[in-house]
């Protein structure tokens, strides 16, 4: 949060804006993003093909997937097989006439929460520290190649990219997510302008795994840039469907599923966060609206249905959190080139790839049921963002029975004296730091209280 003292939200927009327009891109001030065109979809559509559609084409065998798993919760009330797989999986049928099980987008950008499934609120519960372990099981299915072949071929796309990429994405604490690893290794693996796959790798991918929080899809709608760093400029669909590079066959195929996406967009652009549950103190709310405006909106933007959203990228020289996200991002110049010549930018409603040394200050909607904090998700609650001295260094919290503390806005969690395996958040390790953002510092206690309850009307 960045004080303001004199200009007021709007102001400070235009004021960034005519700086980038004139070139005066100094990296110490925050920039303005520019907006990119953006495709129509249907939303309806959209939200049909997360929950059905085939947007990968190799999977597992239904029966053997139920068979090795037993059947899900039908949290979405899907119907038919799909009524028996959790809601990040997709019960779709192959060219073989097979029925399949995919992973899908849902796995990481949907959360139960008080026994409901929010879809678009980020996983932040997802395990990854024993990714390999799990691609070491499902490469036993490749016992299938001679006996049973049409098995074979539905699942040998989905085995193919798991065997390169399981190992490589294991996290060191769970509750953190790989992504950013595992676009840079399904990238290197795969032909710029075909998409087709190559077992030995095309280019160095990224050295080390970058941990971070999943995003709630609803923010989407406001923001002129996809990612933490706001690299993601373009077309924001052929980002949504980069999933697809993990079993994908050609481009022809890349351009059936990305036609979808459209809609998929249409359907995230159409989501609304959650409301804060619990009553609120409307005085002290009040309070701190005024307080948020002062202290916060010049980069958060203003809310209400005459708020400003800003755009803006924050310097890693000012907002001095990990830094370890961006600057990975900067150094992995074979994954900038391969992307920024591939189909993805070939193609009608390109995207490209602008890394930049700062990250996005993010709009605020929902903000109460997004902990865990900051972008690798290193603070357990709002309290804690606004007063960096509670920051703890070690910590956990229930990942199986998770209970909410509504007051301080984020997750009841436990303060450790040291690191214990992968279930306590370790701040000391690469990556995963619990440091910046110390705006909030200079205020009082009342006035952080204030604020907090304000956060929870968004």
């Amino acid at each position: 949060m960045k004080k303001v003292i004199v200009l007021g939200p709007a102001i400070l927009v235009v004021f960034f804006l005519a700086a980038f327009i004139k070139g005066e891109r100094d990296t110490d001030k925050p920039m303005f993003i520019q907006p990119s065109e953006q495709r129509m979809g249907d939303p309806i559509k959209g939200y049909n093909y997360l929950l059905t559609g085939d947007f990968l084409k190799s999977g597992i065998p239904y029966d053997f997937f139920i068979f090795a798993h037993g059947k899900g919760k039908n949290m979405l009330n899907r119907e038919g097989k799909n009524a028996n797989v959790d809601e990040g999986f997709n019960v779709v049928t192959n060219a073989d006439s097979i029925d399949i099980v995919i992973p899908t987008c849902l796995q990481c950008h949907s959360q139960e929460f008080d026994g409901k499934l929010y879809v678009g609120l980020g996983n932040s519960f997802a395990d990854f520290t024993n990714a390999g372990q799990t691609g070491k099981k499902l490469a036993l299915l490749n016992m299938w190649k001679t006996t049973a072949p049409q098995k074979y071929r539905a699942v040998h796309a989905l085995l193919q990219s798991i065997s390169v990429v399981n190992p490589e994405i294991e996290t060191d604490v769970a509750g953190v997510n790989p992504a950013d690893r595992l676009a840079g290794l399904l990238v290197a693996h795969r032909n710029p302008e075909t998409l087709e796959w190559n077992d030995t790798a095309l280019l160095t991918g990224p050295a080390n795994i970058v941990p971070t929080d999943v995003p709630a899809w609803w923010l989407l709608k406001k923001k002129n840039a996809m990612f933490y760093n706001g690299m993601g400029r373009g077309d924001f669909g052929k980002y949504l469907m980069m999933s697809n590079l993990l079993t994908v066959k050609d481009t022809s195929e890349a351009s059936e599923v990305d036609s979808h996406f459209s809609d998929v967009l249409a359907y995230i652009k159409s989501l609304q966060p959650p409301p804060y549950p619990l009553p609120v103190n409307k005085d002290l709310a009040a309070t701190g609206k005024a307080v948020f405006t002062s202290n916060c909106s010049g980069c958060h933007g203003t809310y209400g249905s005459d708020g400003v959203y800003p755009n803006l990228l924050i310097p890693g020289s000012i907002i001095k959190t990990d830094s370890m996200l961006y600057s990975s991002t900067l150094q992995a110049t074979s994954f900038i080139d391969w992307f920024n010549k591939s189909w993805f930018t070939q193609t009608a409603n390109p995207a490209r790839i602008a890394p930049s040394a700062g990250y996005v200050a993010p709009p605020l909607d929902g903000v109460w049921i997004t902990a865990p904090y900051l972008h690798n998700g290193s603070v357990p609650t709002i309290e804690a963002v606004l007063n960096s001295r509670l920051r703890p260094k070690y910590w956990s919290r229930d990942l199986d029975k998770p209970t909410y503390n509504y007051e301080l806005v984020g997750w009841t969690y436990t303060v450790h004296d040291a690191p214990n395996g992968t279930k306590v958040y370790n701040t000391t390790l690469p990556g995963y730091g619990n440091c910046g953002h110390y705006f909030g510092d200079k205020l009082s206690g009342d006035e952080r209280k204030a604020v907090i309850e304000y956060l929870k009307t968004l």
